[in-house]
């Protein structure tokens, strides 16, 4: 439902917070959420819906923060050395500093 996906959209900041970021004035962030759940409810003046209990909900919350904060790690680790207008060049990061800073500062979780 609406205020559900509004409500997961919302949890998005805790996990850029986790990562160390703050959001500026003009940062521009925006966060989207949006359900497959009921494909063709949009088909039929009259439909039936399946939506979870706000009780149930909690877990979606903590997997939106964890999605965020994976997503945050893999756009870091992603990006390659560029240069782009002018000449400026931007290195791209080494893993194993990522992986370090990540460890320090308790945000890496070591597979088992």
């Amino acid at each position: 439902m609406p205020d559900q996906l509004r409500r997961l959209a919302r949890r998005v900041p805790l996990a850029l917070g986790r990562m160390g970021s703050v959001s500026g004035d003009g940062s521009g962030d925006i966060f989207l959420a949006f359900s497959t759940a009921n494909p063709h409810v949009a088909d039929h003046a009259i439909a039936s819906v399946k939506i979870f209990p706000r009780a149930e909900i909690t877990w979606l919350f903590e997997a939106t923060i964890d999605a965020t904060e994976e997503a945050i790690v893999n756009a870091l680790v992603a990006g390659r050395t560029m240069t782009g207008v002018n000449g400026e060049t931007v290195e791209g990061l080494p893993h194993d500093r990522v992986r370090e800073i990540l460890r320090r500062y308790q945000r890496l979780v070591e597979p088992r």
